[in-house]
């Protein structure tokens, strides 16, 4: 199992239509194949970044999800933030889980 973080920096003045954007999500990724789950985690701190974990079974699962025409619809959404909703780039992290307590 892997997970990808995807870190996005969201201008404060920006937050409540941001997390609205993911009440609302088209739920495109749900359906793939190797999906598990999706969480968004709020930053608790001003200035850091919200996550979009998601988990996955396998790298090549997430990467058909990326070149997936439900990714590019999915993600097609995005235009309806303007740009400066952001205040830096995403970063992107995956990662493979060693050890799961939910196991």
């Amino acid at each position: 199992m892997i997970t990808v973080a995807n870190r996005i920096f969201v201008n404060p003045e920006h937050a409540e239509q941001f997390e609205e954007r993911f009440k609302n999500r088209a739920r495109q990724v749900d359906q793939m194949p190797g999906f598990i789950r999706n969480v968004v985690l709020k930053p608790a701190k001003a200035g850091d970044p919200y996550v979009v974990l998601t988990f996955w079974e396998s790298q090549e699962a997430f990467k058909a999800w990326t070149e997936s025409d439900a990714f590019k619809q999915g993600h097609a959404r995005s235009g309806t933030l303007p740009k400066e909703a952001f205040t830096g780039p995403n970063q992107l992290e995956i990662h493979e889980v060693i050890s799961d307590s939910m196991e």
